[in-house]
């Protein structure tokens, strides 16, 4: 497990609720790994906490878009395929 030390003086700045800055700041952490490609939906999700349908609901209201290809689209449609 790694440990992020936030100087008290940038920790006091950040303009969230301080009920939530603890989880705020995963949840974006989370996102922005994302978007940027560094993990995967999956993963991405269990950093913040959050399902995958929960995850990809904040990744909907933040504006970040899937990092879905053409190669997944071609294997999700082969497995719904299957079960029909």
């Amino acid at each position: 497990m790694l440990s992020l030390t936030i100087p008290d003086s940038v920790l006091y700045s950040i303009k969230l609720p301080e009920k939530s800055v603890h989880s705020d700041l995963i949840k974006f952490l989370s996102v922005i790994l994302y978007e940027k490609g560094a993990l995967g939906i999956g993963k991405a999700s269990e950093l913040c906490g959050k399902s995958r349908f929960e995850f990809m609901q904040i990744l909907d209201e933040e504006g970040v878009a899937l990092n879905y290809d053409d190669a997944e689209l071609d294997r999700d449609l082969a497995n719904l395929r299957s079960f029909l």
